[in-house]
């Protein structure tokens, strides 16, 4: 495993192991720690919480897949986040949050002064939460605000509650990057969501992969494309009803963007995310890749 990092993928971790993890972040020796999938017991999550309260070196934290169980859980978590300054990115997939334990996190998410990337994908929000998302986005003062969010799969969300994000990232200045895969958006919120990105003066990546789009939203991105300069580089349309000969065009028409911006230096990989309805923790080894995509990069490569 390399220096200042720490993957474990569906183990169930003894108190030895979760001191030893504690004891590493307060030291200030790990700066990635990804949990993902793991078991501890409600004993041991509370120390590792304080040992995340306490490290001064940890920049990306990876919970995805049932580790915050419980609101009792998200609340412990929301404690420890009011009190550390490091962490740039956090990732909580697949947890069952609801927007009872978004609400519980919201406070400390949006305290947080460094806090630019936030993976909610599957976490059962509905509109409520949304709005409590929207709060995180607008820039306040000295911090950053979200720069990466990943709402996938959380299909309670209503047409109003996407209505509500679309208006805020519109309206801020910071977010480069919107995963909304997965999710039942359809024409009508796409078509939001046109207007969201030509208005948008920072999002260059959207992923709207299996949300039960057709060519006639298609068709209302290619214009928008087209006619209005945006700085967008990648959308994503995968697994939707369109034709191939809009998909192709509308790739053509960013390619076309890419290669104007190769100019200004190569861009940095995407994060490794959680993707689709389904995540598998089988057994044997797992290959974990991770970077954060943003300011310092972190890249960690293991075999566990």
């Amino acid at each position: 495993m390399l220096p200042g990092s720490i993957h474990m993928s569906g183990e169930t971790l003894s108190g030895a192991e979760v001191k030893g993890v504690c004891e590493g972040l307060m030291e200030g020796s790990v700066r990635l720690l990804s949990l993902r999938g793991c078991h501890l017991s409600d004993r041991d999550f509370a120390r590792l919480c304080q040992g995340v309260a306490q490290s001064p070196s940890l920049v990306q934290l990876n919970l995805n897949l049932g580790v915050v169980s419980s609101a009792s859980r998200a609340q412990q978590l929301a404690q420890s986040l009011q009190k550390n300054r490091s962490l740039q990115s956090l990732f909580l997939h697949g947890n069952p949050l609801t927007d009872t334990g978004l609400a519980l996190l919201n406070p400390a998410l949006a305290g947080h002064p460094s806090l630019v990337s936030l993976d909610l994908g599957d976490c059962l929000l509905g509109d409520e939460g949304i709005s409590q998302i929207c709060g995180l986005l607008p820039p306040d003062g000295a911090k950053p605000g979200l720069r990466e969010l990943t709402l996938s799969a959380n299909p309670a969300i209503t047409c109003t509650g996407w209505a509500r994000l679309a208006v805020a990232v519109a309206h801020s200045s910071q977010v480069r990057t919107l995963n909304l895969d997965y999710n039942p958006l359809g024409d009508h919120i796409a078509s939001m969501l046109a207007v969201c990105v030509a208005s948008s003066r920072t999002l260059e990546i959207l992923d709207l992969e299996g949300t039960g789009l057709s060519n006639l939203s298609a068709q209302i991105l290619l214009d928008m494309i087209q006619n209005y300069p945006t700085p967008l580089r990648s959308l994503v349309l995968s697994e939707n009803n369109i034709s191939m000969e809009l998909q192709q065009q509308i790739a053509d028409l960013l390619t076309e963007g890419e290669d104007d911006d190769e100019s200004e230096g190569p861009g940095q990989e995407p994060p490794i995310r959680e993707k689709g309805l389904k995540s598998n923790l089988g057994p044997g080894p797992h290959r974990v890749l991770l970077t954060s995509g943003l300011g310092d990069s972190l890249l960690a490569e293991t075999e566990m």
